[in-house]
């Protein structure tokens, strides 16, 4: 598996922070008190509710683990004026073949990609085919079947 760049937009940092929240403040705590009354029925071999209810407390202590590892480790890229003209990290990129096929995303670090439709990672083919080039640029993007040609037609950034 290759090496994910650590790297996450404020939004998607926001994100993180939330979703750790609302498990440790929320999700938690109910499951913790199901699995408590579902415990004082006595027998817990047949019982599915203590069952399921300590399943999902594993996955929600995975999840919080590995979000506070995110959240530590993950360098927050905040938008700079030099980033203006060039496609760089964060920027939404709008592409377009000879075909007039068009596209429009935003490339962004690996956490973010999660439900997000119109985000690509900066780890993918086409991002590091993109990064430090403008409008206007033609770009060859290599992926392991195929070569596809794009034109940059629009860099914008969040600010």
């Amino acid at each position: 598996m290759a090496q994910k760049t650590p790297m996450i937009t404020p939004e998607g940092m926001e994100k993180l922070k939330a979703e750790l929240d609302h498990l440790w403040r929320v999700e938690r705590p109910d499951t913790t008190a199901k699995v408590s009354w579902a415990a004082s029925l006595g027998d817990r071999s047949e019982n599915a509710d203590y069952h399921y209810n300590k399943k999902r407390l594993r996955e929600i202590d995975k999840r919080i683990l590995y979000l506070r590892k995110c959240i530590d480790e993950l360098k927050v890229v905040h938008y700079s004026p030099f980033q203006e003209g060039k496609v760089m990290f964060g920027a939404w990129v709008s592409i377009e073949n000879s075909k007039g096929m068009k596209n429009r995303f935003r490339i962004v670090g690996g956490e973010e990609l999660i439900g997000a439709k119109d985000y690509i990672s900066m780890d993918s083919p086409m991002a590091q085919a993109l990064l430090k080039k403008e409008v206007g640029d033609e770009v060859i993007v290599k992926t392991p079947t195929h070569q596809f040609v794009w034109r940059i037609t629009k860099i914008e950034y969040e600010k």
